[in-house]
């Protein structure tokens, strides 16, 4: 499965905030954009939520943008 995702970084907490009007879940995400510590939190966080490893989450384009295409899946 894809989502499009639009990250908010330096939140008080992880946290899925829902869908955007173009239907672009929102996501608020604790860690900081540096060093990639946000998209390796985004990975994580998706991962506990759909239940997959955190290997099976992954970032297909958007890497230094708030707006992703990420990957969830064996």
């Amino acid at each position: 499965m894809e989502l499009r995702v639009k990250v908010v970084p330096k939140s008080q907490r992880n946290e899925m905030v829902g869908p955007m009007a173009d239907g672009t879940l929102k996501v608020k995400i604790a860690a900081t954009p540096e060093k990639g510590r946000a998209n390796a939190e985004l990975c994580a966080f998706l991962a506990r939520h759909y239940g997959v490893p955190k290997s099976a989450v992954t970032i297909v384009s958007g890497e230094t943008s708030t707006r992703k295409l990420v990957r969830i899946g064996a």
